[in-house]
């Protein structure tokens, strides 16, 4: 399965799981957040790959680049928690946001062959 496929289907499944748990309200916020993470995925992945064969440097340089990405998603959902409780509630939320992130974030050694 390729990352935007699995990406796809575990923002799927967080969000069935979250529907699930908390009722319908927690569709919104643990899809998008689940969408947001997989984005953030695929730019960190797309900006580490051209640095695999480069100086450690370089490779080190592009590997805080993707993880200073994934904690602006970290930044992005406590923000929007903060400024927006009822409409994305929080729990869903960062249920969406670190289930599919994580997951994700533990088979890039995959994507990145």
């Amino acid at each position: 399965m390729n990352q935007p496929a699995l990406g796809l289907t575990l923002t799927a499944g967080v969000t069935g799981a979250a529907a699930l748990i908390w009722g319908r309200s927690a569709l919104l916020p643990a899809g998008a957040f689940g969408l947001l993470a997989t984005g953030i995925q695929l730019a960190a992945v797309r900006v580490l790959r051209p640095a695999l064969d480069a100086p450690i440097r370089t490779l080190a340089q592009r590997w805080a680049v993707g993880m200073g990405l994934r904690l602006l998603g970290v930044v992005i959902l406590a923000v929007v928690m903060a400024l927006a409780p009822q409409e994305m509630e929080p729990l869903p939320a960062a249920v969406g946001y670190l289930g599919v992130v994580i997951p994700l974030l533990f088979m890039e050694t995959r994507f990145l062959k």
